[in-house]
Formats: structure tokens, sequence, C-alpha cells
């Protein structure tokens, strides 16, 4: 059995046992989070897909830390002008474990 799971403003295609980054969540290490915008659950035995959202799904997952994801570097350059702009950036990413899908 699997599921497709909405978290912030990416999709996951998840299973349990799964550990996946997500966006950072509010919750604290070690709690439990239950994730309700659960877009399609599949089984051996049928498919269900939500409007956009299934009703009675529910998958429950603990939150494992909290990372930041590796440095992403935007550098702009213009040759001959002098001219050097750098940046940088980290996301903040929560580590979760998928323990149960319901449906």
């Amino acid at each position: 059995m699997f599921a497709v799971v909405k978290v912030g403003s990416s999709q996951y295609k998840v299973k349990e046992g799964d550990t996946i980054d997500t966006c950072r969540l509010s919750e604290e290490e070690g709690n439990t989070v239950t994730l309700d915008q659960v877009l399609m659950v599949a089984s051996e035995k049928d498919v269900r897909v939500g409007q956009p959202f299934l009703k009675d799904a529910k998958i429950t997952a603990k939150i494992v830390r909290h990372i930041k994801a590796a440095k992403v570097i935007a550098f702009k350059f213009r040759a001959r002008k002098h001219f050097r702009n750098k940046k940088a950036h980290r996301r903040a990413l929560t580590t979760i474990n998928i323990t149960k899908i319901s449906a």
C-alpha cells in the first residue's frame, strides 16, 4: 500500500516505513504528526483518488529531526564590469518517518 500526500507545497509518494525530508514543520522532534492532505491511496485491490483530497484517509508520521539542506549558491557575474554578486541559501527541512497509512 502506498499513498500520495501533500506536505507544504510538495507532493510525496510514501509507504509505511519510509523516511522523507519535507519543508520545516512547527512540531517538536519526537512528536507524532497527522498528515490529512492525502491525494491518492493505492493498495493491491484498488486505487482511490481524491477530488482533490480523500476525506477519510490519514497518514501518521513521527518527526525524527530538524535539519538544513545543502547550501545553494546563486552567483551573478558580468564580464568587464567588475560586477560580482554572490548569495547563499540553506532550506530548513524536517525529516519524518511514516508510521501508518489509514484509508
